[in-house]
């Protein structure tokens, strides 16, 4: 039983980057990678750009997300309970 509750612990920390198509600007079509939240990284976004370009490689057209807290804010020397936003915005090379 308990590994079980370690497992569901486990998978429902993992999370998942997604993507979604939009256009920049000058018409060219774009994705917008979403790899928020605690248990994701901004590895997890530029994995995710590599899986969606299929191989061809990508650029990289724009970054967000949330500042890095000062040492001063977090708790026990750790950020604990902020929600963290990042999203990378990318172009496949073709």
């Amino acid at each position: 039983m308990i590994r079980l509750m370690s497992l569901i612990a486990v998978v429902g920390l993992t999370g998942c980057a997604t993507a979604s198509n939009t256009y920049l600007k000058n018409g060219q079509q774009a994705l917008n990678i979403d790899c928020s939240g605690e248990a994701m990284s901004w590895a997890g976004c530029y994995e995710k750009a590599d899986a969606s370009c299929a191989g061809t490689g990508y650029e990289i057209v724009g970054t967000d997300g949330t500042p890095r807290p000062a040492e001063s804010d977090k708790t026990l020397g750790v950020d604990v309970g902020n929600y963290k936003s990042r999203s990378v915005l990318v172009v496949c090379k073709s």
